[in-house]
């Protein structure tokens, strides 16, 4: 075994120099990538290496195959102009067909050269396959021993009969420190390298003092003065999150201080060398911590705390936090000691299963108090409203770890406790330091919410909620490699994915790769960033000069949106390489579709276009369609919006607008004609309520001018003399006000001028009242009922009597 290793150590440092000179020619060097390859492959038939080795070689066939990747696109220029060539030939003719000869040698000539020009992308194509494969191979064998290492069973912590040796060996450890110290002390060298260096010694013990015991207080204050010449809630809550972080970066350079001050003196042996390294990341642990929990689980400048707790569960799951952060820290301080003194399997159970515990339940109260939080938030304000509360989409995902927290733990300890300290271990601490991602998270969503409502000018109440939930739902997105980090996913595995996503999947001839995706999106943000800037300079600065009318403008500027928004796509398209004839089907398959399901939607897309263009109606515009009457207020590619009288919204769709009647009464100016009805009792001066009508109408401000009003006698009604008032508005939109007005006017003047407005008046004859009382016949009996009809009946005559084949009870008058 030990030969194999050194054979396979020895063809990696020989080869790899091979590897990185293939990388920056043009053409990898193929005969030495076959025997690197086949030693390669013999290696892992024989008996993997260690895991070391093994990421050396994998490196070096990810050097390979990247060179390979490179050399597949060789030619590509030359390649499409032959078989362009070829293509331009025509069809070859079938089996027993021709064709002429000049053209059927030249086919195969172009035949020849293409096979020339292709065969060193079929060499590529093959030793990228290979490369790939044994890439897969070496990724799967340190896969396996990862997760045997695992659920590796190794001694119980909780057999007494180890604890003495595990308490010795600490122990020892200590007392080793602390001698060795010791003795480095009483060395005539050490001491002068103390005198010469005292001085520096000194000015980094008192800075780190100073740094923790008053600098996070000096913190807070200057952070405090700077929030308060920042104007806004938005700018406060950016200021106060830039001054919080001097509350972890102070102390923490105060401990690195120290740390150097330590490391100065010379004294330290190995182990006080490790105990004064983890002392920042003991301290960062710390500190951090309590950042984390005061920005998340207590109310800042903007936001308030993301899970609704009371004070008393504030103070708890911040001390839970910290705990659980200086536990993590302590297990990295125990593995380095570890390896320095070479402690046992059991020893080392035996010294994390106290960290391992506290830990866990550290973790299982934190998770209880948040989802008990969350469950009284939802009893108040049901599942819906809670989860939308607050915190937006991060405070989601960390209400909903919560809840597998809890059980997780608790496996965790029986792990432990059984003997399975790697499990448990692996269980344990990544589930803490997600809890730390998760929260991290949702303090940076909030400093962008901020940093966002601070550059455009708005408060955080006022800012349309879309936009925190996108920054919330990025940072997650950008943040899943290192959640996989985290849980034992090793670098090279993020960048075996990254490779394949660079690869992309076919689509048609072409390949659609994250960097195809990417060049998409900016390009395709550009262009529809220009398309609002265009359509802003046409709406404010360049149409207003133009004569047309305000519809007309509003047309201009959304059919330059749609094109804009249009031209960015197919440029964003052809900017990523992508033939847009490999689309041809998908179009097809859209068209088959937009025929049976969409057809709807796209009626009424062509009928917003139709209406952009010829522009029966126009923003602004009052109208009357399908019953509906109001107000245009906005006109979409799928929808109208109108808005009624009673300022409620009506959408309508646009195919309604043009397959149905519209009535616009404000299409080409505002003019428009109000009608009123009049009827006076029969005996009165027709001429003098003409008159009067005449001044009456006249005096109505309203009235366009150069357009006499009309007073007309109609005839003569059944109950009244009957008139009528027409007149031209210049804004018909003050029909009902100029209405109401002249039916003041009106009823004041008759009023003055004792003219009568007549009001119905009949009389109901009753035929054989007896059958309706059962009494004797007896004289005709009469009804009388007043009707205000705005005119006044003389009585019926015999002949216009009106049968009543009903009964009265016997409350009615007969």
């Amino acid at each position: 075994m030990r030969t194999l290793v050194c054979r396979f150590l020895i063809v990696v440092t020989l080869c790899l120099p091979l590897a990185l000179w293939a990388q920056d020619t043009s053409t990898p060097n193929y005969s030495d990538w076959d025997s690197f390859a086949s030693n390669v492959e013999s290696v892992l038939r024989d008996g993997a290496p260690d895991d070391a080795d093994l990421e050396d070689t994998r490196a070096t066939l990810v050097a390979w195959r990247g060179a390979f990747l490179d050399a597949q696109s060789a030619n590509a220029a030359r390649i499409e102009t032959l078989q362009a060539q070829t293509k331009s030939l025509g069809a070859a003719p079938e089996e027993g067909g021709s064709e002429p000869n000049d053209v059927t040698v030249r086919r195969a000539e172009l035949a020849k050269q293409l096979e020339t020009a292709t065969a060193p992308v079929r060499q590529a194509e093959e030793s990228f396959t290979r490369a790939d494969g044994l890439i897969g191979e070496i990724d799967s064998i340190i896969i396996s021993r990862q997760t045997d290492a695992l659920m590796e069973l190794g001694p119980t912590p909780l057999n007494p009969v180890i604890w003495p040796q595990a308490i010795k060996d600490i122990s020892d450890t200590a007392l080793n420190a602390w001698s060795v110290a010791y003795d480095n002390l009483r060395k005539p060298s050490l001491q002068a390298t103390l005198k010469a260096n005292g001085a520096g010694i000194v000015f980094l013990a008192v800075l780190a003092v100073f740094l923790l015991l008053r600098g996070r207080k000096y913190t807070e204050l200057v952070s405090q003065k700077v929030q308060g010449f920042v104007s806004g809630q938005a700018g406060r809550g950016v200021s106060g999150f830039v001054g919080s972080l001097g509350q972890v970066i102070v102390p923490v350079v105060g401990l690195l201080a120290l740390a150097q001050a330590a490391k100065i003196t010379g004294i330290l042996g190995e182990r006080g060398q490790a105990v004064s390294q983890a002392l920042p990341a003991i301290g960062f642990a710390y500190f951090a911590a309590r950042w984390l929990s005061s920005r998340v689980l207590y109310e800042t400048e903007t936001a308030q705390d993301a899970f609704d707790l009371s004070a008393a569960q504030q103070r708890e799951a911040s001390g839970h936090f910290t705990l659980m952060a200086l536990m993590l820290a302590l297990n990295a301080l125990l593995a380095d000691l570890a390896q320095i003194d070479s402690y046992s399997s059991e020893t080392l159970n035996v010294l994390r299963f106290p960290l391992v515990v506290l830990t866990a339940l550290s973790l299982f109260r934190l998770a209880q108090i948040l989802v008990s939080a969350d469950r009284i938030q939802e009893a108040m304000m049901g599942p819906m409203e809670a989860g939308n509360s607050s915190g937006g989409f991060v405070a989601l995902m960390t209400r909903s770890v919560a809840k597998i927290l809890r059980p997780a733990a608790l496996i965790a300890i029986l792990l432990g406790a059984i003997g399975y300290m790697p499990a448990a271990i692996g269980i344990v601490y990544p589930s803490v330091l997600s809890l730390a991602l998760l929260s991290g998270l949702l303090v940076g969503s909030r400093f962008v919410s901020d940093l966002y409502c601070t550059i455009v000018r708005r408060d955080p109440e006022d800012a349309d909620g879309l936009v925190p939930v996108l920054i919330s739902i990025g940072l997650f997105a950008g943040a899943v490699p290192l959640f996989a980090l985290i849980w034992g996913m090793r670098p090279d595995q993020l960048w075996e994915i990254w490779s394949l996503m660079q690869q992309g999947i076919p689509l048609g001839d072409a390949k659609l790769s994250i960097p195809d995706v990417l060049t998409v999106l900016i390009v395709f943000a550009i262009g529809f960033g220009l398309t609002k800037l265009l359509k802003a300079a046409l709406g404010s600065t360049i149409l207003p000069k133009t004569r047309l009318d305000r519809g007309g403008q509003q047309a201009v500027v959304s059919g330059t949106g749609y094109v804009g928004v249009f031209l960015s796509a197919v440029v964003a398209i052809m900017a990523a390489g992508i033939d847009l004839s490999a689309l041809a089907l998908v179009a097809g398959a859209l068209s088959v579709g937009i025929g049976f399901g969409l057809q709807n939607i796209v009626q009424n897309f062509v009928s917003g276009i139709i209406l952009l263009i010829e522009r029966p109606v126009s923003k602004g515009d009052w109208i009357e369609v399908g019953g509906q009457m109001g107000f245009v207020r906005d006109i979409s590619v799928r929808s109208t919006r109108i808005e009624t009288f009673d300022r409620t919204d009506v959408i309508v769709p646009n195919a309604d607008l043009i397959s149905n009647a519209v009535t616009n009464y404000t299409r080409g100016n505002s003019l428009g004609r109000v009608t009123l009805k009049i009827g006076v009792a029969y005996g009165t001066d027709t001429r003098r309520v003409e008159t009067i009508l005449h001044e009456i109408i006249e005096a109505q401000s309203g009235i366009a001018s150069g357009l006499s009003p009309q007073v007309l006698f109609m005839g003569f009604g059944a109950d009244s003399l009957d008139f009528e008032v027409r007149a031209i508005l210049s804004d018909v939109t003050t029909i009902l006000k100029v209405t109401s007005d002249v039916n003041h006017e009106i009823a004041s003047r008759f009023i003055a001028e004792n003219i009568e407005i007549p009001f119905a008046q009949r009389d109901i004859w009753l035929r054989n009242p007896e059958a309706l009382h059962g009494r004797p016949p007896d004289s005709a009996t009469t009804l009388h009922t007043n009707t205000n009809i705005n005119t006044e009946f003389e009585p019926v005559a015999q002949d216009q009597d009106t049968d009543i084949e009903g009964s009265l009870s016997e409350g009615d008058t007969a």
